[in-house]
């Protein structure tokens, strides 16, 4: 049987379970001290924890539930990491290295059923949810890694745009980012963590409805109703303007900033007229709104598509601008390693595939 990973529990769901098991509540802040604080990675570790309390957990959690399978690293800090799951699944897990902090882009799901037509993150679909333990667990690998070259580094920033679509697997998303908000844990500030959708309009509303005060990017990548469907076939169901209804809805409750992604694609939506078009969708609410032109890294196995040339790049840049709106550009990270959101867990599974027919062969 496996057990679950204790990362999965918030500090009042352990003390309530602590509490329903017989033991004093107060003793889940001395747990989660030695989780979060002194990151330790057995429960023999936590020392003057109630030894009971100590061996009753660890029949029914774990604290290590992933393995470190393949680690690439990047000429610019960025690492991503491979790990297997203790159902043998892959995901991916990537820390970034910014001026302002150490950012980590966690996986929610294994494999993706957005699919979106460009993303290498939908070459598998989706088989499971991850729990919130699973995803907890990603950013304690991490910071376990930092903690083991002595820098006193600390993973500052967190993005959940990694494999899977979180509003699809809400429930451990909103769990997750509880634990690793929590001052007594890991206290990372809710302004320092987005999560990213590619446009789940019911569960944007109910985002906005929540206490979790985190920030929201959503991914567009196309500003009409014709090309969207065309690249993102979630588009077919929750079409731009059922999207956008959603958005005025966070924007009314909120009053916070989106994030508006834009995957540039060569001679497919990265022209003046595009550009244009989605100023004309944002203008409304152009000071709660700013659009991240993203570069688009290859895939393979999405040869249909390739990068915009710079000079596109630069002329879409130019056009919001002068439409007065926000607009960046993504620095890029990892490009000499493999870049695209789970192309390193499609590659390693298709070679364990590969490896699985040669031995039959043989």
């Amino acid at each position: 049987m496996i057990k679950p990973s204790i990362y999965g529990l918030t500090l009042d769901q352990m003390g309530a379970w602590l509490e329903e098991k017989g033991h004093k509540k107060s003793r889940a802040t001395h747990v989660w001290e030695w989780l979060y604080r002194r990151r330790v990675t057995e429960f023999e570790q936590m020392e003057e924890v109630n030894k009971d309390c100590l061996q009753l957990l660890s029949e029914h959690f774990s604290i290590q539930t992933l393995t470190e399978h393949t680690r690439q690293e990047s000429i610019d800090g960025t690492i991503k990491f491979l790990f297997r799951l203790s159902d043998g699944n892959l995901i991916e897990t990537v820390l970034m290295r910014h001026k302002f902090g150490l950012s980590v882009c966690v996986t929610t799901q294994v494999g993706c059923n957005i699919g979106c037509s460009f993303c290498a993150s939908g070459l598998l679909k989706k088989s499971r949810d991850l729990s919130s333990g699973e995803i907890v667990e990603q950013i304690m690998k991490v910071q376990l890694h930092l903690d083991s070259m002595g820098t006193g580094e600390r993973v500052s920033h967190i993005v959940v745009m990694g494999i899977g679509e979180p509003f699809d697997n809400y429930k451990n998303m909103s769990d997750f980012i509880r634990v690793v908000k929590d001052h007594k844990g890991l206290a990372i500030g809710g302004r320092h963590i987005t999560v990213s959708t590619s446009g789940l309009a019911g569960k944007i509303k109910e985002f906005a409805d929540s206490d979790l005060n985190v920030n929201l990017a959503v991914s567009l990548h196309a500003p009409n109703n014709d090309l969207r469907t065309r690249i993102m076939k979630i588009n077919k169901a929750i079409p731009i303007e059922k999207l956008m209804d959603a958005l005025e809805y966070y924007w009314d409750k909120t009053n916070r900033r989106i994030t508006v992604e834009y995957i540039l694609l060569k001679d497919v939506n990265d022209q003046p007229e595009h550009a244009l078009e989605l100023a004309e969708l944002l203008k409304h609410r152009r000071s709660l709104a700013i659009v991240n032109l993203i570069p688009y890294n290859p895939v393979d196995e999405h040869s249909q598509y390739q990068r915009s040339e710079k000079d596109s790049i630069t002329s879409f840049y130019d056009t919001l601008k002068k439409q007065n709106i926000s607009v960046s550009v993504r620095l890029e990270h990892g490009t000499d390693i493999d870049a695209a959101c789970g192309q390193l867990r499609s590659k390693q599974i298709k070679k364990d595939v590969d490896g699985s027919r040669e031995k039959v062969l043989s």
